[in-house]
């Protein structure tokens, strides 16, 4: 039996998102007896765990797990309301951000439109644009940052969506403030802007760019912001978007029934309280970040600097080095699948991941004398 015979055709030539390797999947790969002693620094989760505080909430709604949840997310989503100072129907809670792309996909995209991305930006993007069976128009980037400028000019009449991530995954750049503005208030009207900010929580506040100045001015605009990354809730898929009330009603039309379990909105709801895990966890990125900087630099390895929990390192065979740090029992993202074959990205771990890294890095890596 065929079943390709029977598929659109188009499907079978989709692309696949590669993840990162799970623990487990490395140590029966590689015959490790206990997967205890191996470290993973290949998904940008947060190493410090899950805020106390949605441990706790998951704990009193596993009693109630018999129950079907609040569709509506009715107190997460005032919440939200409450501390972004946002109206509760401009945003829609969903199966982590990436449920909120494919819905951009489903309300703006058909054949032969046009959404504009970034070259190196999340591959997502990318792989739900196809999905509509619309045209991505990549735009390189410059110094591995979004070029704003070269972006607005790869706009046309086809084009419906165009994505910004900021910070960007994977090179950990953002666009300043006053160029993101110029951007947003330069775009044509018939242009709907898609801003992917998983990691913007993990910035302090002071340099978090004044995005939802948009929404509340209406302007088209879709935000997507994530639980999984700053509050560490990345097992149980939960994510937002914040638009102007048409954009979230919208996508409510292609959204299905109970898309998000009930132990996610209890524990996102209990972790938007949670502002010492919140300091604690951009204190841990901070050190992190400076730890490699630092001995990178001495190495004699290149590397991207980072705003985000991560950093892009050039290491020369990137998918070969990937492979034999998992022998040291390390496992990191390679790059090769956003065109960056020479380089890996490492998550920003505890202090003695960090190091543990570094050491198998200098291993495997030919640095410079």
């Amino acid at each position: 039996m065929n079943m390709k015979a029977s598929a659109k055709k188009w499907i079978c030539g989709l692309d696949r998102y590669e993840t990162g390797k799970p623990i487990e999947e490395v140590a029966r790969e590689l015959g490790f007896e206990s997967a205890e002693e191996i470290i993973k620094l290949a998904s940008n989760e947060n190493a410090l765990g899950v805020s106390p505080l949605a441990v706790r909430a998951m704990k009193r709604a596993a009693r109630e797990m018999h129950r079907y949840p609040d569709s509506s997310a009715y107190y997460l989503r005032r919440a939200l309301a409450a501390k972004l100072k946002v109206k509760p129907e401009q945003l829609m809670i969903a199966n982590g951000s990436n449920e909120i792309i494919e819905f951009i996909g489903h309300v703006f995209l058909d054949r032969g439109s046009e959404v504009v991305i970034s070259e190196r930006a999340f591959a997502i993007f990318r792989l739900i644009t196809a999905m509509f069976e619309a045209r991505p128009v990549p735009v390189p980037m410059r110094g591995f940052t979004h070029d704003l400028e070269a972006m607005l000019a790869a706009i046309t009449p086809r084009t419906r969506v165009v994505f910004v991530a900021n910070p960007n995954n994977p090179t950990g750049t953002m666009v300043g403030n006053d160029e993101l503005h110029e951007f947003i208030t330069r775009v044509p009207r018939h242009v709907v802007v898609a801003l992917d900010e998983a990691y913007i929580e993990l910035l302090p506040p002071a340099k978090q760019p004044d995005t939802l100045r948009y929404v509340r001015e209406g302007r088209k605009v879709i935000i997507l912001r994530t639980f999984s990354k700053t509050y560490g809730l990345a097992g149980l898929r939960i994510g937002y978007a914040v638009a102007p009330v048409e954009g979230i009603e919208l996508m409510g039309r292609v959204r299905q029934p109970f898309n998000v379990n009930d132990m996610a909105l209890k524990a996102a709801e209990a972790a938007l309280a949670d502002e010492a895990f919140v300091a604690k966890t951009r204190k841990m990125v901070a050190g992190g970040l400076r730890f490699f900087e630092k001995n990178l630099r001495a190495l004699g390895i290149e590397f991207v600097p980072s705003v985000a929990n991560f950093m892009l390192v050039r290491v020369g065979n990137g998918r070969a080095v990937f492979r034999e740090l998992q022998k040291q029992k390390v496992i990191v993202r390679p790059m090769d699948g956003y065109g960056l074959p020479e380089y890996v990205r490492i998550t920003v771990g505890l202090e003695v991941e960090n190091r543990r890294c570094l050491e198998a890095l200098k291993k495997v890596v030919s640095v410079p004398e």
